[in-house]
């Protein structure tokens, strides 16, 4: 249980962070912020990269394993005509902090900085390992590619996201890519069109195939979803004009084991077959190329391509966290996201011993309304005091 002061602690500095806008590219305020807690709540050193990440480091006493707790600064934006409470005010009503963010993921950021504090607090910073809290860049935009740069100046034993799980401990997820389909034509005026060769008839026939493909499933993480999303010619408007390209997005979810030659091959082998019975079909398949800009000015980029990662049960780490949070009277269920974090890049990439474990719920991140129960702020924030216990025993 939290002490009334670490209480209203977590509370105001959950309520200040969210009173910082901090959209995608415009996180320097709330990293300002989060560094000046850093300093105050005593860190030994803070961190920054090129994107503009910023890291809190808490040294103990002897060596030992090194954890980190990820939480992304950035959030997608809010329409304030919209919402009924104030998207930048933190206001408090009925146990509920409103604002944008608070879920997803202000809360978990609050929480996991408390948490590390009250820990070196407690043990007078006579414990074996380092304790890392990362506030991460443009994970709206791309999960896990503001990640790469944490991991190296880090290089972490365990990861935890702090995504909301509603406490309960989250040990994978389905990734993530974005697939691009372009088809080729040949322009021609449109009273005309046999002069010409009508690249959306080529799309149109090409999802028509592409639609044929089964989902492949995991008895865990689900189907591997593959769902168009967008579709667009050109010249756009085409008046009067053959469309000689046209270009489709599709969304696919990825599953353990899944590769960036394995996710297109089935397109790549439709394509073929097509333009081997019509010498006039042209396609091409490949992944969306995503480029944002930090506040820090620096470019940040990358394929869209954010892996699944998925640990046993009975892995070590899991099953630690597990006792831990159980011998402090929790009740965790072990389970996994149903959406992509930054451990498309810990887990997924880099392989670093990952799990996920945050407060409030799944279904409030980008709602209208946007809210975190206090209950479930302070249960996690014991949670991560709990985590730090157990995996740096």
């Amino acid at each position: 249980m939290l002490k009334e002061n670490q209480q209203k602690e977590v509370i105001n500095l959950c309520q200040d962070l969210i009173r910082i806008r901090s959209y995608s590219g415009q996180e320097e305020m709330l990293a300002a912020k989060l560094a000046d807690t850093f300093k105050a709540m005593g860190f030994d050193e803070i961190l920054t990269d090129d994107y503009g990440n910023v890291i809190g480091h808490m040294r103990g006493s002897k060596s030992g394993k090194v954890i980190l707790f990820d939480g992304h600064m950035d959030t997608v934006p809010a329409d304030e005509s919209q919402w009924s409470k104030a998207p930048f005010e933190g206001i408090i009503e009925e146990g509920r902090i409103y604002g944008r963010g608070a879920s997803d993921m202000k809360g978990a950021i609050s929480a996991m900085v408390c948490a590390a504090a009250n820990y070196a607090r407690s043990t007078k910073k006579d414990f074996a390992g380092d304790i890392y809290i990362a506030g991460v860049v443009h994970e709206e935009c791309f999960e896990g590619i503001a990640s790469r740069k944490v991991s190296e100046k880090v290089n972490p034993d365990y990861v935890v996201i702090g995504e909301a799980s509603e406490c309960n401990i989250k040990r994978g997820q389905r990734g993530r890519a974005e697939i691009v389909i372009e088809t080729f034509g040949k322009s021609a005026h449109s009273s005309n069109p046999k002069a010409g060769i009508n690249a959306v008839y080529s799309m149109t026939n090409l999802i028509d195939e592409i639609r044929k493909i089964k989902p492949i499933h995991h008895d865990f993480l689900g189907d591997g979803i593959l769902e168009l999303t967008d579709i667009k010619s050109s010249p756009y408007p085409g008046a009067s004009v053959v469309p000689d390209y046209c270009r489709a997005t599709f969304d696919r979810r990825l599953l353990v084991g899944e590769t960036k030659e394995s996710v297109l091959q089935p397109i790549k082998d439709i394509i073929a077959r097509m333009e081997k019975d019509d010498p006039n079909f042209k396609a091409k398949v490949s992944y969306a190329l995503g480029e944002e800009k930090c506040y820090t000015g620096t470019k940040i980029q990358g394929e869209r391509f954010f892996p699944a990662w998925l640990y046993d049960e009975k892995e070590d780490f899991i099953q630690k966290t597990y006792e831990g949070l159980k011998s402090a009277g929790f009740q965790p269920e072990i389970t996994h996201y149903s959406f992509c974090t930054n451990g498309s890049h810990y887990a997924g990439e880099a392989n670093i011993k990952t799990l996920g474990f945050g407060p409030s719920k799944e279904s409030l991140a980008h709602i209208v309304d946007e809210y975190i129960e206090i209950e479930q702020l302070l249960k996690a924030t014991c949670g991560y005091y709990e985590i730090i216990k157990a995996l740096l025993s």
